[in-house]
């Protein structure tokens, strides 16, 4: 049991490295000072594979740290926040929609749901921000792409790679 603990422990730690370095790496800016990335993609994953607690542990920081690194440190506690409550859904989505389906369903179905509370959390973050949801609403566009590059990524991922390898943490499969 203990043995797991820390197995699940490190790979969360592993999960919030990927998530910054996936942040980083590709960093495409948006009209709205904001920029797309390929850390959605580690987010879905780390919620299927670590299950609700751990993927939001690891994609908050991960993502939050990125936030720092880059600059955007006015973002970072926005999107601990965010970034956890993506893993959550995603997970919570995921494992629903599993019970009655094939696996790459409740992936696209997990990715999807996680999306659109990325693309609501930050609508409402920068509203609240610039004190203008007009003025957040420029930011729509930027998330939804945002979005569409994490579930197709993160499904591709996941269903390719990532369930064949065993984690022995997270969902069993």
């Amino acid at each position: 049991m203990k043995r797991e603990r820390i197995h699940t422990l490190v790979l969360s730690g592993l999960f919030a490295a990927l998530t910054c370095v996936a942040t980083l790496i590709i960093h495409i800016p948006t009209v709205t000072k904001g920029y797309v990335n390929l850390g959605d993609c580690i987010v879905n994953i780390s919620a299927w594979v670590l299950g609700p607690a751990y993927a939001a542990a690891s994609a908050g920081i991960g993502s939050a740290l990125a936030d720092i690194i880059s600059g955007y440190a006015v973002y970072a506690p926005a999107t601990l926040v965010i970034k956890a409550l993506m893993a959550v859904t995603a997970y919570i989505v995921y494992a629903a929609v599993k019970k009655r389906t094939k696996s790459a369903a409740a992936c696209i179905s997990g990715a999807i749901a996680a999306e659109l509370v990325m693309c609501g959390g930050y609508f409402l973050f920068e509203g609240l921000l610039y004190h203008s949801f007009a003025a957040a609403a420029l930011g729509i566009t930027g998330n939804l792409m945002q979005g569409l590059i994490g579930t197709v990524s993160s499904v591709f991922l996941y269903e390719t790679i990532a369930k064949h390898i065993p984690f022995k943490s997270g969902l069993s499969r």
